[in-house]
Order: C-alpha cells, then sequence, then structure tokens
C-alpha cells in the first residue's frame, strides 16, 4: 500500500519506522523463510538438546574441551528457543511483529548469544592449542573461561543501551541487528561498529585459524615421530580424531557466518540498502542461522563417547532397541518358531580418564540371558 505523505510530500517519521519493520521480500519468500527457520529450530533443538542432555547424564566426569562444547550446545539450543520464532512469525505476517520493543530485544539476545558462540569457538582452539602444545587446563579453569565469555558478551552488547551503537531491522525486514551503518551517523556509533569488526570478528577468526593450523603441524609431527617408532597407535588414533573434530567445529562456525560477516561489513560503507536486493542480505542471514546445525552432528560422528551413549540413551528410552531377536526354524512338521530373547549387558569399568573425551573402557564381565520355552520332545 502506498505510504502516507504529510503536506510537503515527505514520508512522516512513523510511516518511515513501519517501512523499516515490513518485508521487503514476496509473500511467498517470506514463508519459504519462516519454514527455513523453523526446520533450522528443530534441527538443532534436537540435536543440541541430545547433547545437553547426555552431557547432563556424564555431568561428573565431565573435562575441560567437553566442559566449552557444553557451552556452545546451550548457545545454539537457546537461541533458537528464545529468539528465532520471533522471526519465523514475522515472517509469515509480512512484517516484524512488535517494531522497536522486540527489535531491539531480538538484536540483543542474539548478538549476545552470537559472541558467545564465536567466543566458545576460539577459546576452544586456543585451549586445544596450549593443552597440545604447552599446559594442563583443568575443568575449573574453563568454567571460568566459560563465565568470562558470557560477561564479555553480555557487557559489549548493552553498549546501545547507553548510546553506543543501536539495534535496527535488516534491509529484508524480517530480523534485526546491529545498526552497521551507524559508521555514518556519530563517533560513537562508528566506534561500536569498528571494534565490534575488529576486536569481535577479525581477531577471534584469526585465533581460530592460527590456533588450528598450529594444532594440526603439531599432531602432524607427533603422528609421524609415533609411527616411526611404532607405539601408541592408539593415542595418535583418538588423537587425530579430537583435532579433526574440533578442527569441523571451527571450520564449520566461520563457514556460515563469513558470507553475513561479508555483506554486513560491505554495508557499513553504503548509507542506503539500493545496492544490493533484499535476497542478498536474507541469505546469509539464513546461511548463518544454520551454524546451530552442525554441532551435534559433528560430535556423534568423531566422538565415539557420544555415540556410546547416545545409544545407551536410545535403549533406556526404548528397551526393546536393546534386545536381541534371533528365530529357531525346526523342520516342516513342527510348529512355527520358537523366539529367543537374548539381551546382552555390559559392566564398565573405567580404568583412567583422560581429556580427550574418550575415556578407556574395560569390560569385566557379560551376562547373557537367554529366554526359550521348552521345545517340543525330540527337538534339537
Amino acid at each position: 500500500a502506498p505510504e502516507e505523505r504529510n503536506m510537503n510530500g515527505n514520508c512522516t517519521e512513523e510511516d518511515g519506522t513501519s517501512s523499516a519493520f515490513t518485508s521487503k521480500l514476496s509473500p511467498s519468500a517470506d514463508i519459504c523463510v519462516g519454514l527455513a527457520i523453523l526446520c533450522m529450530v528443530l534441527l538443532s533443538m534436537l540435536g543440541n538438546g541430545l547433547v545437553l542432555l547426555i552431557c547432563y547424564r556424564r555431568r561428573r566426569i565431565l573435562v575441560g574441551s567437553e566442559l566449552l562444547c557444553v557451552n556452545l550446545a546451550v548457545v545454539d539450543f537457546f537461541c533458537c528457543v528464545f529468539f528465532y520464532p520471533l522471526s519465523i512469525f514475522s515472517s509469515f505476517t509480512h512484517m516484524w511483529l512488535g517494531q522497536k520493543l522486540t527489535c531491539f530485544y531480538y538484536g540483543l539476545g542474539c548478538y549476545i548469544f552470537g559472541l558467545c558462540g564465536m567466543f566458545t569457538i576460539t577459546a576452544i582452539s586456543v585451549i586445544r592449542y596450549l593443552k597440545t602444545c604447552y599446559i594442563w587446563l583443568e575443568g575449573m579453569r574453563v568454567r571460568w573461561v566459560c563465565a568470562v565469555i558470557w560477561l564479555v558478551a553480555a557487557l559489549w552488547s548493552c553498549f546501545p543501551l547507553f548510546g553506543w551503537g543501536e539495534y535496527v531491522p535488516e534491509p529484508y525486514g524480517l530480523s534485526c541487528t546491529v545498526a552497521w551503518r551507524g559508521y555514518h551517523t556519530s563517533a560513537k556509533d562508528a566506534f561500536y561498529v569498528i571494534c565490534s569488526f575488529a576486536c569481535f570478528t577479525l581477531v577471534p577468526v584469526l585465533l581460530i585459524v592460527v590456533s588450528q593450523g598450529l594444532i594440526l603441524y603439531k599432531v602432524s609431527r607427533f603422528s609421524y615421530s609415533l609411527s616411526v617408532q611404532g607405539i601408541r597407535n592408539n593415542l595418535r588414533h583418538t588423537e587425530k580424531r579430537l583435532t579433526m573434530m574440533f578442527f569441523c567445529i571451527s571450520l564449520g562456525f566461520i563457514t556460515a557466518w563469513a558470507p553475513y560477516a561479508v555483506v554486513s561489513f560491505l554495508f557499513i560503507f553504503h548509507k542506503g540498502s539500493g545496492y544490493m536486493a533484499p535476497e542478498g542480505f536474507v541469505l546469509p542471514a539464513l546461511f548463518a542461522k544454520s551454524s546451530h546445525i552442525y554441532n551435534p552432528f559433528i560430535y556423534f560422528y568423531f566422538n565415539k563417547t557420544f555415540q556410546r551413549d547416545l545409544r545407551h540413551l536410545l535403549s533406556s528410552a526404548c528397551p526393546s532397541l536393546g534386545r536381541n531377536r534371533v528365530g529357531v526354524h525346526l523342520g516342516p512338521g513342527h510348529p512355527g518358531p520358537h523366539p529367543i530373547h537374548i539381551q546382552m549387558m555390559e559392566q564398565p569399568k573405567v580404568v583412567n580418564k583422560q581429556e580427550s573425551c574418550e575415556p578407556n573402557y574395560v569390560f569385566t564381565r557379560t551376562h547373557y540371558n537367554v529366554m526359550c520355552p521348552l521345545l517340543p520332545t525330540g527337538t534339537h
């Protein structure tokens, strides 16, 4: 609908505000965006919910790197729970619901959780490098690292409350973020935007890339030295899997957020959004949101502990999954097959607990409970 104009032919402030919170996409595109975010939310809640549940069940034996993985799962899970539904409903109604109030809530919350995710990935990379090459960090110190991550992210995200930067609608109108164009409005906003990119984007990315590169170099040299000596092959294999797991986590996060960071950085130097179609903003934003999905699949693929705990969780939730059924077919003159239920119960005994998230297990006894009805006389 055409906007109402004042006597001079210009849009009023109220109309301009309403226009900023109106979708710039077609109705069909809005529905596609809402469905895409909904799928991401459901997958993220399922995957990260399983990670949190498994970590809660083994909370007493969690170690350093696992605590950081828990923190990352918390970020991904609760960001999808508390903020993305607002974007989904706004997509289905073709405008941002709540306008300024909810825009500030969404922008502030997503920025806090986004910074926490970035800082957590950085901490994982740096701590893994330090533990691989120099020092040992215990679980208590990692808890302090997690606390500092949340504190710094919350403090920096709250600067717009005091006039340093602000949270405004995205150019396509169905999301809110930091006002990157504030670079042109005031010195305070320019300082906030520059520091957000330099200190809280470029520096963490450089730390992640350098740390992961040094870890891969150290592990490759360590593996080569072990292969020459022909010893400790199991430790070498475990370390390789863990290195690849954390490398994939870092790579997935950077790959997901890189297009959005580039588009936002270019947006700083343009006072208007006409240089790019609305789809040019929404696609990188959707790709960035997909970062909440990757990590659980990476954990379950590379970490045998998560695989084993997931099997135990599923078997406890569905006891029939932990039972094998064997059919015994007798001769043609006998009645139908008699099922034999074989249930194997394993009692693990922990030998030692390593930081590698994969403790060694020795199974002391194995019980076989065979439940079989009496067979007819003369049957073998």
